[in-house]
């Protein structure tokens, strides 16, 4: 293979679309946007959840309760997925993600105690609940607070 002969796989590069090119392009002249109006205008259209002047839902909808922005929010993990891993192994958030059992880390990962562990293994994690800790420890295991 010579390197002019390399070309994308078919159906990669896909053609940008050219609007306001003449009417012969099937989009020209107002270039998708109708005839005049807010949304035709250049920086034109409104911000998301604007109603045009009428109060907006968030605003209408009663507020209830009080929303701690400073709270601590872990990402779960039960005691019985900490079976998947192989006897002696140290689990970090890391290992969780990798294995598929978290999505986000968010805060850290705290270890509940539903389920029951046989292996032998090294947690690390921000914070476990009192049953998680006592079976972990149980099974010959270690319970590490990062």
């Amino acid at each position: 293979m010579k390197l002019y002969e390399l070309a994308p796989a078919a159906g990669t590069n896909k053609e940008a679309f050219r609007k306001g090119r003449g009417i012969g392009s099937g989009n020209g002249k107002t270039a998708g946007k109708g005839h005049k109006g807010q949304n035709a205008r250049s920086g034109g259209g409104v911000r998301p959840g604007f109603e045009g002047g009428q109060m907006p839902l968030t605003r209408r909808i009663p507020k209830r309760g009080f929303v701690n922005i400073f709270a601590t929010t872990y990402a779960n993990v039960n005691v019985e997925a900490l079976e998947r891993f192989e006897d002696g192994a140290v689990i970090d958030a890391k290992a969780l993600v990798d294995a598929g059992l978290l999505k986000k880390l968010q805060d850290g990962v705290k270890v509940l105690g539903r389920g029951e562990i046989t292996k032998k293994l090294t947690v690390k994690a921000a914070a476990f609940s009192a049953a998680a800790k006592q079976k972990i420890e149980a099974a010959g295991g270690n319970a590490e607070v990062i």
